[in-house]
């Protein structure tokens, strides 16, 4: 009878384990590439699980694709570009979803171009031919940068591609120039035999595009009836992020283990760059990763402003909210 009560009593309390444990499947924007690696660091060394959270992370097709998975609940969590959470939201008025943690505090919105094809600043554009797939985050800023930049857009011939052949067309010279994050596709420019003195690339935030990148984004409905399972999310994003900041290869490890038909070398590269240009930035440096600067975010929107006809009025706070980070945001070593 003692061996039977207690064989019960085990079961109750593994099945109350099980049931406390939070499922927060996580939603990437793209590929299983380097700038992915921390989020998988985080699981592999258990931040996640110490919550009693469970993670599986899904690969996405561009920088809208985790929208509308989180906005319908398909998925708690997902990363995304905040600009396109933003037109998401104008056009979607009261779909619950927001940023909670920015990631890249410099966005990798860029023009990549050759220069052995005559790409070497903004104005060489004109009267060339551009290749940018129509989901893509950076062109959806590209008009901002062509204002910023006083560059003639009708001058630009644009080409509609597809993910897979934006670098091939621009290795092949088919195109001039892609839009396309800075850190992915220059090293895929390389990967297929592009030699890197002929590449150029135009960071958008370099010509006066004062955006935001990507960020952590939450079902707001999830959020407010697991508000601490949110908060350990952040905290263990966090805590993969620092880690691979300190030790890229061990992150890259964890993004093999995933994707084991990628090159190592190339990937902790593509992290490294997505490090030192688009995460630690000197205003991550003083106020912490996570948040964002209030008149920045506003002014960011003025820019959007200039491109995109809202629907109705912008408001800062529906597009991110701090209240599941803690005060100062996350500190980096």
């Amino acid at each position: 009878m003692l061996l039977r009560t207690l064989a019960a009593a085990g079961c109750l309390l593994t099945s109350f384990s099980a049931q406390a444990a939070t499922d927060m499947p996580f939603a990437l924007d793209w590929k299983f590439e380097g700038p992915s690696a921390p989020f998988f660091a985080a699981i592999d060394s258990g931040y996640f699980s110490d919550s009693d959270i469970t993670v599986e992370i899904t690969a996405g097709s561009g920088s809208l694709d985790a929208i509308p998975k989180v906005a319908t609940g398909a998925f708690p969590v997902g990363f995304a570009d905040i600009n396109s959470l933003v037109r998401f939201l104008d056009q979607n008025p009261g779909a619950p979803v927001t940023a909670v943690m920015m990631i890249y505090d410099k966005p990798p919105f860029a023009v990549v171009g050759r220069k052995s094809l005559g790409v070497e600043a903004p104005a060489d554009l004109e009267g060339k031919v551009l290749g940018a797939p129509p989901p893509d985050g950076a062109w959806a800023q590209f008009p901002i940068f062509a204002a910023e930049t006083g560059i003639d857009t009708d001058a630009i011939t644009v080409e509609p591609v597809g993910f897979p052949t934006r670098e091939p067309m621009l290795a092949e010279g088919n195109v001039a120039a892609i839009t396309g994050f800075s850190f992915s596709s220059y090293l895929n420019l390389v990967r297929l035999g592009v030699l890197e003195d002929d590449i150029t690339t135009l960071l958008m935030a370099d010509f006066g595009v004062d955006l935001y990148g990507n960020a952590v984004i939450v079902n707001t409905e999830f959020a407010e009836e697991n508000p601490d399972a949110v908060k350990a999310f952040l905290e263990a994003v966090a805590m993969g992020w620092v880690d691979s900041i300190s030790d890229p290869e061990m992150a890259i490890s964890s993004l093999m283990e995933r994707n084991p038909a990628a090159d190592a070398a190339l990937e902790q590269r593509r992290l490294q760059l997505a490090i030192d240009a688009n995460v630690v930035t000197d205003y991550v440096k003083a106020n912490g990763m996570g948040a964002v600067d209030a008149d920045r975010m506003a002014n960011a929107i003025e820019q959007i402003r200039l491109t995109y006809e809202f629907q109705n009025e912008p408001d800062a706070s529906l597009y991110f909210t701090d209240a599941y980070l803690p005060q100062g945001g996350f500190p980096l070593p």
